[in-house]
């Protein structure tokens, strides 16, 4: 699931940064509480982590500070999310 994706920060105290997962990229399974975990790269770095659907802005990729780098709300990343079955 390949995409590129302007990374959003989420409003309020956490501030929390976001790439939002095109609904033609969004897993067709759920895992528990909605979130399904995966295998996510940004930009070359690889981790595993979960995407879950808000109720408002869809589908979402949380992006840590120690992937981003430099990039921020409204800079474009390189996103490949994979199903992680094994933790379903």
């Amino acid at each position: 699931m390949a995409f590129r994706a302007v990374l959003r920060r989420y409003p309020g105290p956490g501030a929390w940064v976001f790439a939002p997962v095109p609904e033609e990229h969004a897993p067709d399974v759920r895992g528990p509480f909605g979130r399904v975990p995966v295998t996510a790269t940004v930009d070359g770095t690889t981790w595993s982590t979960s995407v879950w659907r808000d109720s408002r802005a869809g589908w979402l990729l949380a992006v840590p500070a120690r992937v981003r780098g430099d990039k921020d709300d409204g800079d474009v990343v390189s996103v490949d999310v994979v199903v992680d079955a094994s933790r379903l």
